[in-house]
């Protein structure tokens, strides 16, 4: 937890960008996984830990503007309770180390919200992406379940993504520590895989530094020999000579800021020559990417720079052909590099992804629905504060070669021929944690192994 006057400081700011009315923000609760007693691991919402920092579950929060008053619902526990979970300090003693004294029982948010609602002011909620928080909302509101998105406060949702999206000082010390944390499971990864071995032997290892360190995964593992599945969740496989490893992992601070890595590496001692070429390729456009990064520079122009590092690399392969301009243009580029070349993160590892990619990644302004480009989360111009991933890769999809064949889609551009010599290749992502400065730049966290040499004698 920050210190009290951070917590009354982001209070302050939100009450300042809001014209008035209640400001609602629900906690998470508990989640069974299977019966009511075996839950999943549970994760307090980022925004009300962003603004009342308490990480426990049955929790709500009001933000009156108008009375400058901040209140805090919930339930204290009971003999029952404190059976199971021990002694644990009181909603009170909590609420006091974030500069909150008005504590009610939780059944008395309805009272407070109806009374509101009578009195004509508005309440303002952010869109619910549990199902739970939108039977809440239900209850609370009379908003029916499937309208609580739409009908979410665009002033608040706004207003939110304005104060999260800078990153003061005391938030990057947490960032820097869970890249940190990140560069270790991933060197660990690259060190000890071997042929034989299990893909979940690895994804293991990797979750077990995490919860080490103190904190978790910042979601769920990637960790997988079909890198040119983008979100591979399947750990099943038995990974051999002449493999590339794809993992996608990072780790989350006890207080619940991410790390978010990828790297690619042989699962042999070295790279083959097939598998170095596609390597450097993405390494350049990782490294054009970074060059980009500076106040102002919207990042979509760094997206397209990769892309075209890219699409020069698949050029010289006779994979790609015709004018480069045309070519990423129309999209062709996205056969080999279909996703975006990152995205916000800060106590989210998609900072911010509840409340719209339109309003975090692109200041309300519409996305493209062209292939590939849909996907960039991330667009508008970086500021000082922005943290932000850069991870652009490089995948041979067999499904989607036999699509685009079959509606002779970019034909102009791509050597489908040619790219059938590539099927079962898979994929390589590279990726690290930047944080937008006044001037430029700068990697978070320490190094990770990132060029063909470190990573070859990390397989030795």
């Amino acid at each position: 937890m920050f210190s009290k006057a951070t917590y009354e400081q982001r209070r302050t700011g939100l009450r300042a960008r809001m014209e008035g009315g209640l400001l609602l923000l629900l906690g998470n609760n508990e989640s069974p996984m299977n019966f009511a007693d075996n839950w999943y691991h549970f994760r307090q919402d980022s925004s009300f830990l962003y603004y009342f920092g308490l990480n426990q579950p049955e929790l709500a929060a009001v933000v009156d503007v108008d009375e400058d008053r901040d209140t805090i619902f919930g339930d204290e526990l009971t003999i029952d309770d404190i059976l199971w979970m021990g002694d644990l300090p009181t909603i009170a003693e909590r609420a006091e180390q974030v500069g909150v004294t008005d504590i009610r029982p939780r059944e008395s948010l309805a009272e407070t919200l109806a009374t509101a609602m009578a009195d004509g002011r508005p309440i303002h909620f952010l869109p619910p992406y549990r199902p739970a928080n939108e039977l809440r909302l239900n209850g609370l509101l009379g908003v029916p379940p499937g309208e609580a998105a739409e009908r979410a406060s665009l002033g608040l949702i706004r207003a939110v993504v304005e104060q999260r999206s800078i990153k003061s000082d005391e938030e990057i010390a947490e960032l820097d520590m869970a890249v940190d944390t990140s560069v270790d499971m991933h060197t660990a990864a690259i060190r000890m895989a071997r042929p034989g071995m299990l893909e979940s032997e690895i994804a293991a290892e990797v979750e077990r530094i995490a919860i080490a360190a103190g904190g978790r995964p910042s979601f769920q593992v990637i960790a997988t020999i079909h890198g040119e599945t983008l979100h591979n969740h399947f750990h099943g496989n038995t990974i051999a000579d002449g493999d590339l490893f794809l993992l996608d992992a990072g780790a989350e601070t006890a207080m619940g800021y991410a790390g978010d890595l990828s790297s690619t590496f042989p699962v042999s001692r070295r790279f083959t020559d097939r598998q170095r070429m596609i390597y450097e390729v993405t390494l350049a456009a990782h490294h054009a990417a970074v060059s980009m990064l500076a106040p102002g520079v919207p990042n979509r122009d760094v997206h397209f720079t990769a892309a075209r590092v890219i699409a020069e690399g698949m050029k010289e392969l006779g994979l790609m052909k015709g004018d480069l301009d045309d070519a990423l243009a129309a999209g062709a580029h996205a056969m080999f590099f279909p996703a975006g070349v990152g995205h916000m993160m800060g106590l989210d590892v998609h900072d911010m992804e509840d409340l719209g990619e339109v309003h975090v990644g692109y200041g309300g302004k519409a996305k493209s629905t062209q292939f590939g480009l849909k996907s960039l989360r991330l667009a508008r111009e970086l500021e000082p504060g922005f943290v932000l991933t850069i991870e652009p890769g490089i995948y041979f999809v067999p499904q989607l070669m036999d699509l685009w064949r079959s509606q002779n889609h970019c034909a102009e551009f791509l050597d489908f021929d040619a790219l059938d010599r590539w099927r079962g290749f898979g994929g390589i992502r590279n990726e690290e944690d930047y944080l937008i400065t006044s001037d430029g730049a700068r990697r978070l966290g320490k190094a990770k192994p990132l060029t063909i040499d470190e990573i070859e004698a990390l397989r030795s």
